[in-house]
């Protein structure tokens, strides 16, 4: 069941946008030792600022800081818990585009907040009746072990994989708890649990691929455990965003693998799930899914909302605005609440990394106002 009982908007977006060139500039001064950490983040908030002003303009609903101070999603969230290790991160490397590695050396704590002052200055700058839709997103804990798995964390620090899970799943409580107190009442994780080449991957290192997703479903269950009835919790399931180019990709199994473990186990309120190609799959028969048993209630609750992902975020031209609704009432015709229970947005985030896609700063605007336009015509409202 819906923890919160609140959905999402109609017209959603996964959260990071391009930076702005004022960003990528300030960031580069202060790699080279030009511009302080209160420069930089003055650069930010100029930046944050400017976003927000637009999205405000547009009408749009969920508002993020557009991940303006991150370079990776995942990696500028994670390496502030104690205990992890950021490794191969030097400027020439990143320049490259090999992206660091996480290490966990140490016990994982929760030393301090992460994304409390974040949330802070954009609660600063939106509009005190738009405070609700002010969404901070984070990597889901799970992206602490995905990448690197049992070799990426100290045998000696944990022998038992056990209590690693329970000790990040308690970093990350302690954090949501913070957030909470600070306002926050929307919280989106991302993961990554659908690709088969990073599937194939994980068995070759040892996982179980058929407990896997169930045990990470424990994972972020317990780490949200503790959130209070009006905090809606969202998570993203992507498939890899850097430069336009796709990490990871579907099958034609679609997320039908991973089906009760994404939409019975799970204790999250929405699902952002990219759907916008054949390389995502287009059979949306998974959200109709079910046990075997000719009786059986489907995996997903249809007090949960499924943000479909029709989008592109790597591409700037734009999609047939026809085209896009048939989806959202094809997809209905399998979703438990029908299309009562489903919500629109980009893919992907149009910046996941520092580096971007390869569209512009409009685009990006325009495919929001998209998704705006065709929820206000299928719904009624974004």
């Amino acid at each position: 069941m819906s923890t919160s009982g609140r959905r999402t908007f109609r017209a959603e977006h996964v959260g990071s946008f391009l930076r702005p060139r004022a960003v990528h500039d300030a960031r580069a001064a202060f790699a080279a030792q030009k511009l302080d950490a209160a420069g930089l983040r003055a650069a930010e908030d100029a930046a944050i600022r400017e976003h927000i002003s637009t999205c405000l303009s547009l009408g749009i609903r969920d508002l993020t800081d557009g991940e303006f101070r991150r370079q990776y999603f995942h990696i500028d969230f994670l390496k502030h818990l104690s205990g992890v290790s950021v490794q191969k991160n030097s400027l020439e490397q990143q320049e490259g585009h090999i992206p660091p590695t996480l290490a966990v050396v140490g016990k994982i704590k929760h030393e301090r907040d992460i994304e409390v002052d974040n949330f802070e200055f954009l609660k600063s700058i939106v509009p005190r009746a738009q405070w609700n839709g002010i969404k901070v997103t984070i990597p889901s804990p799970t992206m602490l072990h995905f990448r690197g798995g049992r070799k990426a964390i100290d045998e000696q620090v944990y022998p038992d994989l056990d209590d690693f899970f329970q000790d990040l799943a308690a970093a990350y409580r302690a954090e949501i708890d913070a957030l909470y107190k600070a306002g926050c009442r929307y919280l989106q994780l991302l993961a990554y649990l659908t690709d088969p080449k990073m599937r194939a991957d994980a068995a070759a290192r040892g996982e179980d691929l058929a407990t896997l997703p169930h045990r990470y479903a424990e994972l972020i269950n317990k780490a949200i455990q503790s959130r209070p009835q009006d905090m809606l919790v969202g998570i993203h399931l992507c498939k890899g965003n850097f430069k336009s180019q796709f990490f990871a990709a579907g099958s034609s199994e679609g997320y039908a693998p991973i089906a009760e473990a994404l939409f019975g186990k799970l204790q999250v309120d929405a699902y952002f799930l990219e759907w916008e190609d054949q390389r995502s799959g287009v059979d949306f028969s998974v959200l109709g899914a079910r046990p075997a048993g000719e009786n059986a209630r489907p995996y997903l609750d249809a007090s949960k909302t499924v943000v479909l992902g029709l989008v592109s975020s790597k591409v700037g031209k734009l999609e047939d605005k026809e085209e896009l609704k048939r989806k959202l009432h094809d997809a209905a015709k399998f979703a438990p609440a029908g299309l009562e229970q489903l919500a629109i947005s980009p893919q992907c985030g149009f910046s996941s990394t520092v580096h971007g896609n390869s569209i512009t700063s409009d685009e990006q605007y325009a495919k929001l106002r998209l998704c705006k336009e065709v929820a206000e015509e299928v719904w009624g409202s974004a």
